[in-house]
């Protein structure tokens, strides 16, 4: 009997994760669904790309409706892009086997956390994150795979952007200004910051979040500033992948973020955004909670970036960068073995490979 795998896609931005793993398995004959919910943000784009490319989906009304989903669809594996929303002592209830992928690698002590889920396999990238957590972990499987969401990038899938799509001047270098949503930069740069940066393209990618989420309306506010200067673009929630983005770029602004670790597997300079805006109950007496939220992993951002302490750093350290790009290649190169693992453009064939000789062996 054919294999039957379902995608978790609790939010629009696990995609770029996944979709290059579900190619692999739609060629090798896997029937394959992505499972949405109806009260996720921006429904509408996660349902018209998979349409697009021709995956199947189904929505559930709420997360809580997928215990009894996967209880009764017959799926031989479920792949997760972060911890489920369900409680542990639900998993006993679905007899499919459970797989992690997380959507990010970024410095969050929760890329460690979240395999507290006792999953039957979380898929790793790199030798250091699967030493340290085996070590944490030592009764799970983890697999070191790389990266899948890179692969496009690496296997010469990724179709190049054009610049003049997006009102920017080819003949310029391109930054990518790629925030997270909390702790952000973004509320510490002024209004007329891209003026500034007006002999580069400026492509903003913000989080999803930032986007969508109330909280982060002040975001949102300095968006439509920064988009009315003739060298920016910043990108909507349809251009939900940074991968494009990251393709296009000479260079990266970001914090302390999965993107810097993405890019710089690419081995391009990035100039690391340490300044940040953050709420008043991560200020200084509870400051232990920021430090709580990140993790030591951030330490390698010293060894492969430049590091903008005040916005007011940011272009002189842009212009150095691009003057001299493989200053820290050899670096850049080291880390992204540790931390991101095989860049070969096979990562999802080798995921896909192991879901499918790891599939109950009834069929």
């Amino acid at each position: 009997m054919t294999t039957k795998i379902y995608f978790d896609t609790q939010h629009l931005y696990y995609l770029p994760q996944y979709m290059p793993v579900a190619k692999q398995l739609l060629s090798q004959g896997c029937e394959l669904k992505f499972v949405l919910y109806a009260k996720s943000d921006q429904l509408d784009i996660a349902q018209n790309t998979l349409r697009s490319n021709g995956y199947e989906f189904v929505v559930l009304a709420d997360k809580k409706d997928c215990v009894n989903f996967y209880q009764n669809c017959g799926v031989d594996w479920i792949v997760f892009g972060n911890v489920p929303s369900f409680d542990i002592k639900c998993k006993a209830q679905i007899p499919a086997k459970m797989a992690l992928m997380q959507h990010g690698i970024g410095p969050k002590a929760c890329y460690y956390d979240v395999s507290e889920f006792p999953v039957d396999v979380r898929f790793v990238e790199g030798q250091s994150r699967l030493k340290r957590l085996q070590t944490r972990f030592p009764h799970q499987q983890f697999v070191d795979v790389g990266f899948a969401k890179l692969d496009p990038l690496f296997s010469d899938t990724q179709d190049p952007l054009k610049l003049t799509e997006l009102g920017l001047d080819p003949n310029k270098k391109t930054l990518l200004y790629a925030p997270t949503f909390f702790p952000s930069s973004i509320e510490r740069f002024s209004k007329d910051w891209p003026q500034l940066l007006s002999d580069y393209n400026l492509i903003i990618k913000p989080h999803f979040f930032s986007l969508t989420k109330k909280k982060y309306s002040a975001h949102r506010k300095l968006f439509d500033s920064w988009r009315q200067y003739r060298n920016v673009y910043i990108a909507e929630g349809s251009d939900f992948s940074l991968v494009p983005f990251i393709q296009a770029a000479d260079l990266l602004l970001s914090e302390a973020s999965s993107s810097i670790f993405e890019f710089v597997a690419t081995n391009k300079p990035v100039v690391w955004c340490d300044f940040f805006k953050t709420r008043w109950t991560y200020g200084k007496l509870l400051s232990f909670r920021l430090n709580r939220r990140l993790d030591p992993d951030m330490e390698y951002f010293e060894k492969v970036t430049r590091r903008a302490k005040t916005p007011n750093a940011i272009k002189t350290l842009i212009e150095e960068e691009l003057k001299n790009p493989d200053r820290l290649s050899v670096a850049r190169q080291e880390i992204t073995k540790e931390l991101v693992g095989t860049t070969d453009g096979k990562c999802s064939i080798r995921i896909a490979n192991y879901l499918l000789k790891q599939a109950p062996k009834t069929q």
